[in-house]
C-alpha cells in the first residue's frame, strides 16, 4: 500500500509539474512574454534596465514555422494568429530588429527593439522641422516634447551621421528635421514603382521576394523581369524612439515589416536601476503608453 501511495503521489505531482511547464510554455507563444529593455532610446516611458512584459495579442501571436532554420539564413516562415486587435498610431512594440546586416533586411533572432510605433499601413508620413506628422490625421505623434527641443535646434549643432537619415540617398535629402512623405504599404496592396520611389521600397521587395533590384536604362528590374509596379505581401510600420537625438529607428533604417512584431507592450514589471542595484518601485507595474 505504501509503495502505490508513493507511485500514486509521484503520478500525480509529475503530471501537475509537467501541466505547468505546459500552461507556461504556451502562455509564453500565445498570450505574454518578458523582455528587458537595456538602452535609453525610449525614455521617458521606458528606462534603461526596465523589464517590460509584452502583450502577444496584439496584433496576434507570431508563430515562425522554420525557427531552427533561420540560423542557416532561410527566410522566417511566419503564420500570424488572431489577435485582439491591429496595432495603432502611438502602441510601443518590442520587435526584431530587421537590418543587423546593413543594406539587407533580416530578420535577427537574437537581437530585440523597442520603439513606438507613428504610423501605419496606408499611413502617409512625413517629418516638419522635427515634428512627426501623418496625412488626414491630427494625433500627437510620439513624444511631442523631444521633437520640439529637435526643431528648436540648428542642423550645423547635430552631427551628419545623427542629422541625414534614410534613405541615405542625395536626391532625397531626407534628415531628421525634414523626412517624407513616405508612404507606408499595406499587404496586398500594389504600389507603382519607378526609379525614384524603387529606392524606397528596395529592400522590402528584396526581403519578400528574394531576388534582387536593379535599375537599368531608365527602367527597374526584379531580377530579370522589367516592373513598373509590386503588391506587397505583407503590412508595414514606421517605428521611432520617444529620445528623439537618440535612437536608432525607422528615420535611418526604413519601414518595419509586420513579422518581424513580437507584440505590445503592456506594462513595466521590474524596473531595476542599473547603477543603484535596486528596483524602482513608483514604476512598478506600470502602464506604457
Amino acid at each position: 500500500m505504501v509503495v502505490k501511495r508513493i507511485v500514486k503521489n509521484t503520478i500525480q505531482w509529475s503530471l501537475i509539474f509537467l501541466t505547468a511547464i505546459i500552461l507556461a510554455i504556451c502562455m509564453r507563444v500565445f498570450l505574454f512574454v518578458a523582455y528587458s529593455v537595456s538602452t535609453s532610446s525610449m525614455e521617458p516611458a521606458i528606462i534603461a534596465g526596465d523589464k517590460v512584459l509584452v502583450n502577444k495579442l496584439i496584433p496576434g501571436p507570431r508563430i515562425i514555422r522554420n525557427f531552427f532554420s533561420l540560423h542557416k539564413g532561410e527566410k522566417p516562415d511566419v503564420k500570424r494568429l488572431k489577435g485582439y486587435r491591429k496595432i495603432r498610431r502611438n502602441d510601443v512594440l518590442i520587435f526584431n530588429f530587421p537590418y543587423s546586416k546593413w543594406g539587407r533586411l533580416q530578420m535577427d533572432m537574437n537581437v530585440f527593439y523597442a520603439k513606438r510605433c507613428v504610423a501605419v499601413p496606408g499611413d502617409t508620413f512625413w517629418i516638419e522641422n522635427g515634428i512627426y506628422k501623418v496625412k488626414h490625421s491630427m494625433e500627437v505623434l510620439g513624444n511631442r516634447d523631444e521633437q520640439e527641443q529637435l526643431a528648436a535646434k540648428d542642423s550645423n549643432e547635430l552631427a551628419p551621421i545623427v542629422y541625414n537619415c534614410f534613405p541615405h540617398n542625395k536626391h532625397f535629402g531626407w534628415t531628421m528635421k525634414k523626412f517624407g512623405p513616405l508612404y507606408l504599404p499595406r499587404k496586398n496592396e500594389a504600389i507603382q514603382i519607378d526609379t525614384m520611389n524603387v529606392l524606397l521600397y528596395k529592400w522590402l521587395i528584396t526581403y519578400e521576394t528574394d531576388r534582387k533590384i536593379a535599375i537599368r536604362n531608365g527602367n527597374v528590374y526584379l531580377s530579370d523581369s522589367l516592373i513598373t509596379n509590386y503588391t506587397f505581401q505583407q503590412n508595414y510600420y514606421f517605428m521611432a524612439g520617444d529620445y528623439v537625438l537618440d535612437s536608432q529607428d525607422s528615420r535611418y533604417w526604413g519601414l518595419l515589416p509586420e513579422d518581424h512584431i513580437v507584440g505590445k507592450v503592456a506594462f513595466i514589471w521590474n524596473p531595476k536601476d542599473k547603477q543603484a542595484g535596486k528596483i524602482r518601485w513608483k514604476r512598478f507595474l506600470k502602464a506604457v503608453k
